[in-house]
């Protein structure tokens, strides 16, 4: 069993006011599970704006720490970003998948956000008819279509998944230097010696960065 989990919150730093869950077994999307939280902090208009759970909402709720049994027992917990709910959320026991960096190593140089992959890989899945994106219920819906995608195209087995979660992913644009913010696939088009240039004269270099120029260069 893999449980798909993900989390609507307060602001960028964390505050659960809502967490949800969607376990696939046996490729099928089963046990849909959702609970509104009450945060420990207020809720920024900026979230609200995106999820639209008011204060109001969440007032008489359970806190995060009644309801994340709930949610326990999973072998396995996938997320988009996997790295932002595991840190918002009470320890789970379990490991940790994220669909971001699995889409990364498996379709290189496409948008990456959960419903841009889902539009652009043309994907289709049933959702409540009462939420929307940006609902944690929803967002674990179009998670588990993703990762039934991806399991279907690239046999990985949950816990190579675990092992890629872990792994340094290709950066999409340059963070710094002269072509800073433009694309590794632009820049690797236009100019390719700076690439070389890079890899060759840098000292100290991040593994994703490391990985990022050997994928450019191994293309040119």
């Amino acid at each position: 069993m893999l449980r798909v989990i993900d989390t609507e919150t307060c602001d960028l730093h964390g505050g659960v006011v809502e967490v949800a869950s969607i376990d696939i077994i046996d490729g099928k999307m089963v046990n849909p599970m959702s609970n509104l939280v009450r945060p420990e902090r207020p809720i920024s208009p900026q979230a609200m704006a995106i999820h639209h759970i008011t204060e109001a909402m969440v007032a008489d709720q359970p806190w995060i720490e009644e309801v994340i049994p709930r949610y326990q027992g999973s072998p396995w917990y996938v997320a988009h970003n996997a790295s932002f709910d595991q840190r918002v959320l009470p320890e789970m026991s379990g490991e940790w998948i994220c669909t971001m960096r699995l889409a990364r190593h498996l379709w290189p140089g496409i948008r990456y956000s959960n419903m841009g992959l889902y539009k652009s890989l043309k994907l289709h899945v049933e959702t409540p008819p009462d939420l929307h994106h940006h609902r944690a219920l929803y967002d674990c819906y179009i998670t588990a279509a993703l990762l039934l995608r991806i399991m279907e195209e690239s046999s990985w087995t949950p816990d190579q998944m675990v092992t890629i979660t872990g792994r340094p992913t290709l950066l999409e644009s340059l963070p710094f230097g002269k072509y800073r913010g433009q694309p590794f696939a632009d820049i690797a088009e236009r100019d390719p010696g700076y690439l070389r240039w890079m890899a060759g004269n840098l000292k100290q270099m991040s593994p994703a960065l490391r990985l990022t120029l050997r994928h450019w260069l191994d293309e040119a």
